[in-house]
């Protein structure tokens, strides 16, 4: 059976992360706690409005309401890697070769390892932010689409346009897929190859976190009483296929997904606390925590796939051991 080890904090929790083998958990208030041999916290910022994790694993990277870019190590330290004077950094991405990149209103910053910053400017506010898998590309979530930047290199980005508002963007671990997040309850789509779209609705809800499996093959997204989960092993990626639900649960919403870093099995958070993993493979289910005090609203797996940190919208955060 699984054990859960709680950690009620106060305040929002924005995300849910393992440095190491370090669970983390950044709060909207700017406080970044961990559990090492007790519990910690280190001040990141006055205000914490977006985060995620390096693709080593090793930082934790935030942006705030003071307009600093952080990083956060497993032992605690901290380091402004950018700051905006007066401006909401509202959204982060990790990059290759150490690059960061940023959001500010109209413009995205991708700060290079040598301390360079590319300033990239938008017609209307960027609202989010991927690395490409495959080389320094960087994908914006914009008002009526999606652009690709290369900013290591001059020239003009890529245009990706489909009528709307995007507020968040993926790309397939392949390369071959870009993915947006959009107000209205849908996600958008493009092959990159011929820029073929693909339209994935029927959402009762936004859809707020998305989540690849370890090979790519599916995408996990919240936004209904199940996991969402889109196939993507073919050339053609969804298009013309319906998605897998996992983990139905009749009224009550999933607000947050995990993969697991190798098996094709998705953690899935609901607004009740409640957290579960399915297989994919067969749809199976496994409860791994009770409902709690809040909606889930981020969790992510240890690097071995042993564990799971869990944080929600109340501060009532926690570890789920898979392997006790």
């Amino acid at each position: 059976m699984p054990t859960v080890a709680p950690f009620d904090l106060a305040g929002h929790c924005i995300a849910a992360v393992f440095l190491g083998e370090i669970p983390h958990f950044a709060l909207a208030d700017g406080v970044v706690h961990r559990l090492d041999h007790g519990a910690k916290s280190v001040v990141a910022h006055d205000g914490l409005l977006s985060a995620t994790l390096s693709l080593d694993g090793a930082t934790l990277l935030t942006g705030g309401e003071d307009g600093k870019v952080a990083a956060t190590r497993a032992d605690g330290a901290t380091e402004t890697l950018a700051e905006l004077p007066r401006k909401w950094i509202t959204s982060v991405a990790a990059g290759p070769q150490g690059a960061v990149a940023y959001a500010s209103g109209r413009f995205a910053y991708v700060r290079f390892a040598d301390g360079r910053v590319k300033q990239l400017e938008h017609p209307r506010s960027v609202e989010g932010l991927a690395f490409s898998p495959k080389g320094m590309r960087l994908g914006v979530a914009r008002y009526n689409g999606a652009t690709l930047h290369f900013p290591a290199a001059d020239g003009k980005p890529q245009e990706l346009t489909w009528d709307g508002a995007h507020t968040a963007i993926t790309f397939s671990p392949d390369g071959n897929f870009v993915v947006t997040a959009m107000q209205e309850n849908a996600l958008h789509g493009w092959k990159l190859a011929d820029g073929k779209h693909m339209r994935m609705t029927g959402y009762p809800a936004k859809v707020k976190s998305l989540s690849w499996s370890a090979k790519g093959r599916w995408l996990a997204s919240s936004g209904a009483p199940a996991a969402i989960v889109w196939p993507f092993a073919g050339k053609d990626g969804p298009m013309g296929k319906a998605p897998l639900e996992l983990g139905t649960r009749g009224n009550t919403m999933v607000t947050s997904v995990a993969c697991h870093p190798r098996d094709e099995i998705v953690a899935i958070g609901y607004a009740d606390g409640m957290v579960m993993a399915a297989r994919i493979a067969d749809q199976k289910e496994v409860l791994l925590r009770r409902p709690g005090k809040g909606a889930i609203s981020g969790m992510a797996w240890d690097s071995g796939g042993g564990r799971v940190a869990f944080g929600a919208e109340t501060g009532d955060c926690g570890v789920i051991d898979i392997t006790a």
